[in-house]
């Protein structure tokens, strides 16, 4: 009981000194200099209020933000992952660009010196006696993807490429014997040679070109179906044509 007392007694007390406060906050609205102050307060109230609305709007466009942050962070990171795979996985038929010397490690290009200053280098030219042997150039990812589907098949933008290589190997085999001088020759390249001559016709004269069995002499390509799948899309990528005639095909890098 005495401790239930003590509590209401208590009660009744804090009641009894907030009515005190309020009556004395009553009164001081009354005289002249405590009403400035008290406008003054609710002056300050009113522009506090406004910086808090503000303050709400800002913290909704930083979350808003912050959304668009993380996004766009997802997104760089899934282009990381691509490209990543894009340099593990880049074909090795692409050309190879070279770095202009200034770019070289160690150059003494001055940067400030004109280009005209700089004179270019002289074209390499083959050694004297050696002719340059024409070649297929590879196809580009996008003549791959014109290629029609029924004609490509299974068969990869790599695939291609690779036996783009090994018909090139043939052909640079076949006429380094072909502009080999006759006394240099052995017997099996003088039977290579007098093969060559016999399968030249008035439609190849001035062309390179190979047959199945150059493939076979020079390369490790197996000429079989999927062998005549690739010469057709090349043919298709005007990469070849073909000459027949004598029982022979002669496919001539165009």
């Amino acid at each position: 009981m005495d401790s239930d007392l003590e509590q209401l007694c208590t009660y009744i007390n804090e009641k009894i000194g907030n009515i005190k406060h309020t009556l004395s906050l009553r009164n001081c609205g009354h005289k002249p200099a405590l009403k400035t102050v008290l406008n003054k307060i609710g002056d300050d109230i009113i522009v506090v209020n406004d910086i808090l609305n503000k303050l709400e709007l800002e913290i909704e466009y930083q979350e808003q933000t912050n959304n668009s942050l993380k996004e766009l962070c997802e997104s760089l990171e899934e282009d990381s992952k691509d490209v990543q795979h894009l340099k593990e996985n880049i074909p090795a038929h692409l050309p190879q660009v070279a770095a202009p010397k200034s770019c070289e490690k160690g150059s003494d290009l001055n940067p400030k010196e004109s280009v005209k200053d700089v004179e270019p280098a002289p074209v390499s030219k083959p050694p004297r006696g050696q002719r340059n042997i024409k070649e297929i150039s590879f196809i580009t990812s996008d003549e791959f993807n014109g290629i029609p589907a029924y004609m490509k098949s299974r068969l990869t933008y790599c695939q291609i490429n690779d036996v783009i290589k090994e018909i090139n190997k043939a052909v640079a085999s076949k006429y380094q014997i072909v502009h080999q001088p006759k006394k240099s020759m052995n017997s099996a390249t003088r039977n290579l040679y007098h093969r060559f001559m016999e399968e030249e016709t008035k439609d190849t004269k001035g062309h390179y070109f190979i047959v199945e069995a150059d493939i076979k002499e020079f390369t490790a390509l197996k000429v079989d179906k999927r062998f005549h799948v690739m010469m057709n899309i090349l043919r298709h990528c005007k990469r070849l044509s073909e000459v027949r005639g004598g029982r022979l095909t002669r496919y001539v890098i165009t």
